[in-house]
């Protein structure tokens, strides 16, 4: 209150200064005045600074007691709901140990009346098992002295009848055992013989082509290859065996694979035996000797059955067994010798049969993109048919929309009618046939 007494007297010192100016007093007069005014001023402002200073001092003194008295205020309440607290907890302390105290005394009554129940009930148990297990060990004694005596006399029987068949069997099997052996010396003379046969050259050559025949007879067709056939124009020697292949000459003949079948048994008998017998000169000599015999054959190959663009620029040398084109892959570089110089490619029976299934998928597939274009006509053909079957079966379902409409409507006349003829009496049947006749096209129907 003080503070807006204080400004308000300099605000009514400035009006004055202010009015003093506007009358143009004389110049000294103006300066005296602007000089009292200005010490009055100074005095005011002052005594508004001192006057603010200790307002501020005594707002400050009264602040710091008034919040001492409300921090003493605010620790005798703490103290108390603390008092009062621990008060509450010792008494729900002693509330929860008597509750506890009763709860365990509840309990152990209630264990001990389970505990004497239960025993009393599993005496009950154990008796009625031991009565059951006693019983059920009589019945199982009985029953498996039963058995013992079924098991004794099937046992009985069937022992001797087992020994019976076994002695059968043996004997049988001894039998079979001398027919075995004399089978067996029949297919050593056969094997004599056979060994007999293919020391002559033809034989041995018929041995090859006969295997070669039955390999491409298991693949392709009888169209797909052909039999001694003479690959070379002009030429005069026949190749034992040769494959069609898709593409043409520019006569229009065929496009020949030559495949031509050799059995270099000899060597290869020999380089056998010097391995067996261990003589290393030996081994290496037939082994050199079949080399040299390989060569010359694939050269005589190459020289006969191939003449591009009639045939392929490469044929196949067969070898009827296993062991020998396993022997003739052995020699280091031999096969690589073969393609680069004779153009000649080595296979054994399970070989070629391998590169004849590649040749056969080949063919298929050439064949399956033949007739790719015809497939796409008939398809395309099909997707025309497609959308006017699409149209006939729209305006069938036209048409069935409207007869299921009908027979809607019809149905929901018949429940009018129905409903209008309730309170009408039905007739029996015979008096209904002679009002109204059956219709005899729809008996015979």
């Amino acid at each position: 209150m003080e503070f807006w007494i204080t400004a308000a007297l300099l605000l009514l010192n400035v009006l004055l200064l202010v009015w003093l100016l506007v009358r143009q007093p004389g110049d000294r007069g103006r300066v005296e005045l602007v000089a009292a005014m200005t010490a009055g001023h100074e005095r005011v402002e002052r005594e508004l600074r001192r006057e603010i200073s200790e307002s501020a001092r005594s707002g400050r003194q009264e602040l710091a007691s008034t919040f001492a008295t409300f921090q003493q205020t605010l620790t005798q309440q703490s103290a108390e709901a603390i008092r009062t607290q621990n008060a509450q907890i010792d008494a729900f302390g002693q509330q929860l140990t008597l509750l506890q105290k009763t709860l365990s005394d509840t309990l152990t009554t209630q264990l001990q009346a389970v505990g004497e129940s239960n025993s009393r009930r599993m005496a009950e148990v154990r008796e009625t098992l031991d009565n059951q297990l006693a019983q059920l060990q009589q019945t199982n004694a009985a029953k498996l002295d039963e058995m013992r005596k079924t098991v004794d006399e099937k046992l009985q029987t069937t022992l001797e009848a087992r020994l019976g068949e076994s002695f059968k069997q043996v004997a049988d099997r001894l039998e079979q055992v001398h027919r075995g052996l004399g089978e067996m010396q029949t297919l050593a003379q056969g094997v004599g013989d056979l060994k007999h046969l293919l020391t002559n050259v033809k034989t041995r050559g018929i041995f090859g082509e006969a295997q070669l025949s039955a390999l491409l007879e298991q693949v392709f067709t009888v169209d797909q290859y052909q039999a001694q056939v003479v690959t070379r124009r002009g030429g005069k020697n026949p190749v034992d065996f040769a494959i069609k292949l898709p593409g043409r000459s520019d006569s229009g003949d065929p496009l020949w694979l030559p495949i031509d079948a050799k059995f270099p048994s000899d060597d290869y008998e020999r380089l056998l035996d010097a391995q067996q017998r261990a003589d290393v000169l030996g081994a290496e000599a037939a082994g050199k000797a079949l080399e040299g015999r390989i060569r010359l054959e694939a050269k005589s190959i190459a020289e006969k059955y191939i003449e591009p663009p009639y045939t392929t620029d490469f044929a196949i040398l067969f070898l009827p067994t296993e062991g020998l084109y396993a022997e003739v892959l052995r020699r280091p570089g031999l096969m690589e010798v073969l393609q680069r110089d004779y153009r000649i490619t080595l296979a054994g029976p399970t070989t070629l049969l391998a590169m004849l299934n590649s040749l056969q998928m080949g063919f298929r597939t050439l064949a399956l993109e033949k007739r790719s274009s015809e497939v796409w006509q008939v398809l395309g053909a099909v997707k025309t048919e497609f959308g006017k079957f699409g149209d006939v079966l729209a305006k069938v379902k036209s048409q069935t929309e409207s007869v299921l409409n009908t027979l809607s409507s019809a149905e929901q006349r018949s429940r009018v009618m129905g409903k209008a003829l309730r309170n009408v009496e039905a007739l029996t049947e015979l008096d209904s046939a002679r009002l109204i006749p059956p219709d005899r096209d729809m008996d015979e129907r």
